[in-house]
């Protein structure tokens, strides 16, 4: 990790989770938001991000443009497939490590990603809470340890999400596939109704709930003969993600280049 404060650019600022990494970045001493970066002709380009975070927030403008005198050591992005493009080139070029929480990414997007990882260190999460990760290496290990039983994932977010299921959901899935040795595509099913007959043995059932105004709910099934398991996680706070996604960009900014998971950085005592 570098010794000087590391800089970092925030890519999406006006949303919700980019004005949380903005707020819980300037909790963090080690950090500095060098840039908050916005669409053209969002409401709040040209505004301070003291008028909008008070005065603990870094002295300078949401913006539309990169300044090429700002300097940047991570670039946290959290803008959307529409602009995930954009926001990665703009990290290659300028030589920035990459985090990104940005969901439902084309095919494409997926191998641009793992490009740039042969000039920056990029690291893609669906979800940055550290108890998430947590519970994607436990559905690793009890689809490993529990081959025969049946998996349902079941996750449930506020009424205004418009992907599902969750990147979350479908992360959870591929730990259950990988654990079992298996491609998700050829076992995943989505939801169920009308007479679908007898479940298939090594399917991974998915359900998606939208509701209100919750964070973000994920609950694993394992169903056996006679038992089953269930493993959850549930968010209450939306600033869980912030505070995971500002402990990635701390972490990468001191890495070489190359593809790394949020799963690296658990049990690390020099992150969290």
């Amino acid at each position: 990790m570098p010794a000087t404060t590391i800089q970092m650019a925030v890519y999406g600022a006006a949303g919700r989770m980019g004005q949380a990494i903005v707020r819980a970045a300037g909790a963090d001493p080690r950090l500095r938001v060098s840039a908050a970066l916005v669409r053209a002709g969002s409401e709040l380009a040209g505004r301070r991000l003291r008028a909008i975070h008070g005065a603990g927030a870094p002295d300078l403008e949401f913006s539309a443009v990169l300044d090429p005198d700002t300097p940047v050591d991570v670039l946290v992005d959290f803008s959307g497939a529409h602009a995930f493009d954009a926001a990665l080139a703009l990290a290659r070029e300028r030589r920035a490590a990459f985090v990104s929480g940005t969901t439902g990414l084309r095919d494409a997007q997926r191998r641009a990603l793992d490009r740039a990882a042969a000039d920056i260190a990029v690291l893609w999460a669906s979800n940055f809470s550290l108890g998430v990760a947590l519970l994607v290496r436990l559905a690793r290990s009890a689809a490993q340890a529990l081959p025969s039983w049946d998996c349902e994932i079941v996750e449930m977010h506020h009424r205004r999400k418009l992907d599902a299921p969750s990147g979350t959901a479908l992360s959870l899935g591929e730990a259950v596939a990988e654990g079992r040795g298996v491609a998700l595509g050829g076992c995943a099913v989505h939801g169920r109704s009308g007479r679908t007959g007898e479940r298939p043995e090594g399917e991974i059932g998915f359900h998606a709930l939208r509701g209100g105004d919750v964070v973000g709910e994920h609950t694993l099934v394992f169903a056996g003969p006679g038992e089953r398991i269930e493993l959850a996680h549930r968010a209450t706070d939306r600033e869980v993600f912030a505070r995971g996604a500002v402990v990635a960009a701390r972490w990468i900014a001191g890495q070489a280049p190359g593809a790394y998971s949020i799963d690296r950085i658990l049990g690390d005592a020099g992150a969290t």
